[in-house]
């Protein structure tokens, strides 16, 4: 096992990026966080001097995991220029660590973003999580399971998915993104090149988009238009049931800072640290 130990750029929690981390390729205990990633099986932690230790089973684990907790993007300026948003002031003060936290292949994003389509949370993740249990190996001595790469669905039958429980239409048009082209290459276009690639495509818009673009590239700057809990967000906001077409505008003032403000705005309200009055 290889281990590193390193200072994230900016203020950092790894508690609170990864307090909703868990999925069938990762899981948190105690503090210790453990990933299948592409290059074997890592690990991290955070020390009480802000420092994290990362340890894996190779080079390439090991910078996955890196990227997965977004350690090397400092979110400073966000929170620097949003400090007194009427919004998520609140939530940039009492949450200042936080991070949009990745998984660690773009086909995993890709999968994320159709299972989560119209359903709440929840159930999108149990969703997720039998697909990739089904369609991906177990890795040895853990409860985990191998992230999921274009391989592995390229070779599946779209009723294969449905069986599942994924959606025949987005069975079908995950199936045929995954033989069409590697979704890792999404990583050399720029942001917007990327999310009008995906919205182009049959059964994804604009909040698939914006899950790829920040969960599966870390780009920060394409916020999560339609989000389900944005929706419920604008609806307390304005007293009135809102559609998915005013997150746009609920995200607008946030400009190139529009995704992590989606996190920010969703997490805040959570808590309590959003307020729609």
């Amino acid at each position: 096992m290889l281990e590193t130990e390193l200072r994230p750029r900016g203020p950092y929690s790894l508690a609170l990026t990864v307090r909703w981390y868990g999925d069938a390729t990762r899981m948190v205990r105690e503090g210790l966080v453990t990933a299948a990633v592409p290059g074997g099986v890592a690990q991290a932690w955070q020390r009480p001097d802000g420092r994290i230790v990362l340890r894996g089973e190779s080079e390439e684990a090991i910078e996955r995991l890196r990227f997965s907790l977004a350690m090397d993007d400092d979110h400073t300026p966000f929170l620097r220029r949003f400090a007194g948003d009427p919004l998520i002031g609140e939530a940039t003060r009492r949450l200042r660590g936080l991070r949009q936290s990745r998984v660690s292949t773009v086909t995993h994003a890709l999968l994320r973003a159709f299972c989560g389509q119209l359903i709440e949370s929840k159930r999108a993740r149990h969703l997720e999580a039998r697909i990739v249990r089904a369609a991906t190996p177990s890795v040895a001595g853990s409860a985990l399971h191998a992230p999921p790469t274009a391989a592995s669905f390229a070779s599946l039958a779209p009723a294969a998915l449905r069986a599942h429980g994924l959606h025949a239409r987005r069975a079908a048009a995950l199936v045929r993104l995954c033989r069409a082209s590697d979704p890792e290459r999404l990583r050399a276009l720029p942001t917007e090149a990327a999310a009008r690639y995906l919205e182009r495509e049959r059964g994804l818009g604009p909040w698939s988009a914006g899950v790829v673009c920040l969960e599966g590239l870390g780009r920060p700057e394409r916020g999560l238009i339609g989000d389900l809990g944005l929706i419920k967000l604008v609806s307390a906001l304005r007293g009135r049931r809102a559609e998915a077409w005013e997150t746009e505008e609920l995200l607008a003032p946030y400009g190139e800072w529009a995704g992590l403000a989606s996190v920010y705005l969703l997490k805040g309200w959570g808590l309590g640290l959003v307020r729609a009055a």
